[in-house]
């Protein structure tokens, strides 16, 4: 029985996961050991903020004018450069609250649904 295969896998495996993820971490350190006072961040939460103080492991934010908050520095996703494209909120289906409307209107039964 040969071994070959199985020292295959192991390779292949090495080059395909452990290897990427292991880049995507220091990168991800490197980031976090770099910021600065007045970056503007991301938090792996999704949190915006700028960087008020860099404190050993810690991070202060100022996430609205006049409030900070402390963040580990393990917390910070990413950079925000201003060129980048902001998440827009949910949209909310419109059609849902006037569905609910209407039934209140009508007793509580839908008008659309036939007894």
């Amino acid at each position: 029985m040969s071994i070959a295969p199985l020292i295959l896998l192991v390779v292949v495996f090495y080059f395909l996961l452990i290897r990427p993820q292991r880049k995507r971490q220091q990168e991800a350190i490197q980031m976090q050991n770099s910021l600065t006072p007045g970056t503007r961040v991301m938090t792996t939460t999704g949190l915006f903020g700028t960087v008020v103080a860099v404190d050993n492991e810690d991070v202060i934010l100022e996430i609205a004018p006049n409030i900070e908050t402390r963040w580990v520095k393990a917390a910070i996703g990413r950079v925000v450069t201003p060129g980048d494209p902001v998440v827009d909120e949910p949209v909310v289906d419109e059609t849902a609250d006037e569905d609910d409307t209407t039934a209140d209107r009508n007793g509580g039964q839908d008008s659309r649904k036939q007894s």
